[in-house]
């Protein structure tokens, strides 16, 4: 079957990192296959479990694509990525990677094709793998800790506090909503809708940007 692409979650595998802020790419993973169990015509399927990745296979935003979390560390991320477009015939444009951003606060988001890697060690992994940077990322905020001198490798490895993890939710949603938009009506409208979300507060209320839509019905050192 040809796919018309990929989507990585980027995480680290085992019960210790499933709450992590460096596994909010996996959360998404799993948002989109909740979606999908819960609609008929978004058929979901797991297709195959290697030693690297899970992999998916989903009608998403109209035609089949694959759904994919590598199982190598962060820090090796490339390796199942690159054996996934190899098996399937996919180049990197057709790649998306969602993975946690250290420069965006909690509820931002951004969406983006290329570009440097600031310093996070799955996009360097994949951009080495793939010998090219022009995959795309939606970059998902979890912020810095306050404390500038903090241990930013503790930090995405800490779970999320309760506080912020009852935002996950919305948040998810909200990019499964951005993705929908990125593969129905392109690049544009996507950002429109990913770019322009945050959470709401006192001051702005609730916060859903003109122009979204509903996705339509059918510890070790390599963690960080």
């Amino acid at each position: 079957m040809d796919y018309k692409g990929v989507i990585v979650g980027l995480g680290n595998p085992g019960p210790n990192y499933a709450q992590t802020r460096h596994n909010v790419g996996f959360m998404l993973v799993d948002a989109i296959l909740s979606l999908a169990e819960s609609r008929k015509n978004m058929r979901v399927e797991a297709i195959d479990e290697s030693g690297d990745y899970r992999l998916w296979r989903v009608k998403f935003a109209g035609a089949y694509r694959l759904l994919a979390k590598p199982l190598t560390y962060m820090n090796l991320s490339g390796k199942a990525v690159s054996k996934i477009c190899g098996r399937h015939g996919l180049r990197p444009a057709q790649v998306m990677v969602a993975h946690d951003e250290l420069d965006l606060p909690l509820g931002r988001m951004k969406l983006k094709k290329g570009g440097g890697n600031n310093g996070h060690n799955g996009l360097e992994s994949i951009q080495d793998s793939l010998n090219s940077p022009g995959f795309h990322r939606l970059r998902l905020g979890v912020g810095r800790p306050a404390d500038k001198f903090a241990d930013i490798s503790r930090w995405v490895l800490s779970p999320f506090p309760a506080e912020e993890a009852v935002h996950l939710p919305e948040i998810l949603t909200h990019a499964v909503k951005g993705l929908d938009l990125f593969y129905r009506r392109g690049h544009g409208f996507a950002t429109q809708h990913i770019n322009g979300f945050s959470l709401p507060t006192p001051e702005n209320g609730r916060s859903e940007p003109d122009g979204g839509r509903g996705a339509e019905e059918e510890n070790d050192n390599s963690a960080s």
